[in-house]
């Protein structure tokens, strides 16, 4: 059973509500009907009853498994808005903005359903930029607990099964926080571990990379690992990583033996850290690329409950598989 296979099969087993706001995309429709048919989660869809109806009886998507709610017409929008003039208030929000936001940015809207545990999750973004999507949920959903940081992991699927846990690795940071400071780096690896254990199943294995090993070189850049290591040690977090360290040494069981003796994470990682996003992004292409290897994502995180974005040239099994990530997630 490949990756996406066994994340299905986990979000039938314990379904959750997810939110999908942009009902105006096709796409999202189609989607919708696959999860329902699939039974991976239960959908929510933003918007006008008649016109989303018309919309997917036009394009031939059957939702009748989902539930419409229209902002405008919603008996709990005043509680939204209060909620959002409280969340804002520092920023001087008035309650007529917030009004207008609640009622007519399906996005705010959806991520004030998942805040309010009206829904476990939202997938939002084939039809808007990720600093949208992103900008609902930092600002309605807020980080999660003892993490500042919002960021991404893609889950890499190999064919020959070589590397981290029968082919599977986790990258990260590759698609949102372009130069992370240690304490940025410390939390990317919090959060990674958390992905890798409740979407992917996996026992988290971090290693901090760098272009040096255990102090085999001198650079600021280097230090700036070697001080994220510190600051997870200083956490006292539960999960195995080490660091600084090169990639070979990573995740080739003989290098990392030679390089980093002793280490419990070298030779043996299923999530690699990387420095920034530059090396990230162009970590996980190259591996897509040259390894033929599945990149499952990104997948955002950090947040205090799930929101994912999807890429603006996404299919309507790209959005269905995303809702049963973000169903695990929750």
């Amino acid at each position: 059973m490949g990756l996406i296979e066994s994340i299905k099969e986990k979000a039938k087993s314990n379904l959750k509500t997810i939110v999908l706001p942009e009902t105006e995309d096709e796409r999202v429709l189609k989607a919708a009907q696959q999860v329902l048919d699939e039974k991976t989660a239960n959908v929510v869809l933003i918007g006008n009853e008649e016109t989303i109806k018309t919309q997917a009886a036009s394009c031939g998507a059957f939702i009748g498994g989902a539930t419409i709610i229209d902002p405008k017409s919603f008996d709990g929008i005043e509680k939204y808005i209060d909620e959002l003039v409280e969340l804002r208030a520092k920023k001087g929000l008035t309650r007529e903005e917030a009004t207008e936001i609640m009622t007519t940015e399906p996005r705010f809207f959806g991520c004030m359903m998942v805040r309010l545990g009206d829904a476990d999750g939202l997938v939002a973004g084939s039809n808007s930029p990720t600093a949208d999507v992103l900008k609902a949920a930092i600002q309605v959903i807020k980080t999660a607990p003892g993490i500042k940081t919002v960021s991404s992991a893609f889950v890499m699927e190999t064919a020959d099964g070589k590397f981290g846990d029968n082919g599977l690795i986790l990258f990260a940071d590759c698609a949102v926080l372009p130069d992370p400071n240690a304490e940025q780096l410390a939390d990317i690896a919090s959060s990674t571990a958390a992905t890798a254990s409740s979407v992917v199943g996996l026992d988290p294995r971090v290693a901090m990379l760098s272009f040096s090993t255990m102090g085999s070189a001198k650079h600021p850049l280097v230090d700036k690992v070697q001080n994220a290591v510190q600051i997870l040690k200083d956490r006292n977090v539960d999960f195995a990583f080490d660091g600084e360290m090169q990639a070979d040494a990573a995740i080739v069981e003989a290098i990392g033996a030679k390089k980093a003796p002793g280490s419990k994470v070298a030779g043996h990682a299923n999530v690699l850290v990387f420095p920034d996003l530059q090396a990230g992004n162009i970590g996980y292409k190259l591996v897509q690329r040259f390894a033929g290897a599945d990149a499952h994502g990104p997948i955002v995180q950090g947040l205090a409950k799930p929101v994912n974005d999807l890429s603006r040239g996404c299919s309507v099994e790209d959005i269905s598989n995303l809702v049963a990530i973000t169903a695990t997630q929750a």
